[in-house]
């Protein structure tokens, strides 16, 4: 899956000399709307990267995706932290910057998760993750769980989406993989929801329709009911993978399923 954390530390570092000053693609900054939108940092060799993303659904629960909080130790990292700050890499070289402030707590992975081939379930790999925190962190709102299956009832039609991450970024939609630029700061753009099936539902992120979208370094992010002034703070999905070049679909694993809403209602009430 395309988004996963390791992948993300993997291309930070191939673009440490890119100087890219942006995030999620096709989008904006997110200028402090969604401050419980956060960053997973991860530490290898003593470099701290941005890793994945999540939201913070109670004081100490921090959503996130299963791929994210796995097989960490195998690909070498030392350390895992959540940051809420806006700005993460002030200085555009693929690091984490010293200051920003690292919260400590233990991950949680769905123990049904696996991916397809490896004793996963192709049709549901209960991509879902938390990381609890050692100590809560007061705000004045914090991301909702929906109501047992929602997506179901929306019409994709006319409904609007909003997704924020920390993960790469282009704003060129005419070539590839090159125009990939590094994720610095938290990010948000709005979205078309294109089809549901089972436990996934898939966003449109084709900026030749408006939508943007997601990339490297945003799995485990939110994707929250409504735009603009119609924007709500519910995390319907967490974003799991997409298209190669972060220009086309946006696929994510939905968190109002029975499964899903298993395992969450561990962590944080469930409505």
């Amino acid at each position: 899956m395309r988004k996963a954390g390791f992948l993300a530390l993997a291309l930070a570092a191939a673009l440490l000399a890119a100087g890219g000053i942006h995030a999620i693609t096709f989008g904006e900054n997110d200028n402090g709307r969604h401050p419980f939108v956060g960053s997973l940092v991860l530490e290898i060799d003593g470099d701290r990267f941005q890793g994945c993303s999540g939201t913070l659904v109670s004081p100490t629960v921090f959503l996130t995706a299963g791929h994210c909080l796995t097989g960490l130790e195998e690909f070498g990292v030392t350390g895992a932290w959540v940051t809420f700050d806006e700005v993460i890499d002030a200085d555009a070289d693929g690091l984490v910057d010293p200051g920003v402030t690292l919260r400590t707590g233990t991950g949680h992975v769905d123990p049904d998760w696996g991916f397809p081939g490896a004793g996963g379930n192709a049709a549901d790999p209960h991509d879902l993750a938390v990381f609890v925190l050692n100590a809560p962190v007061a705000m004045a709102a914090y991301g909702q769980l929906p109501a047992a299956g929602l997506v179901d009832r929306i019409d994709k039609r006319t409904a609007r989406f909003t997704t924020v991450g920390y993960g790469t970024v282009r704003n060129d939609k005419t070539r590839g993989g090159q125009t990939f630029e590094l994720g610095t700061r938290r990010k948000m753009a709005t979205q078309e929801l294109l089809s549901v099936s089972g436990p996934w539902a898939t966003f449109s992120m084709n900026p030749s329709t408006g939508n943007g979208g997601t990339c490297f370094g945003d799995s485990g992010g939110p994707h929250f009911l409504g735009a603009g002034a119609s924007e709500t703070r519910i995390v319907l999905a967490v974003t799991v993978t997409g298209d190669r070049f972060c220009r086309a679909t946006d696929k994510t694993y939905r968190v109002d399923t029975p499964q899903a809403r298993a395992f969450l209602d561990d962590f944080v009430a469930v409505p």
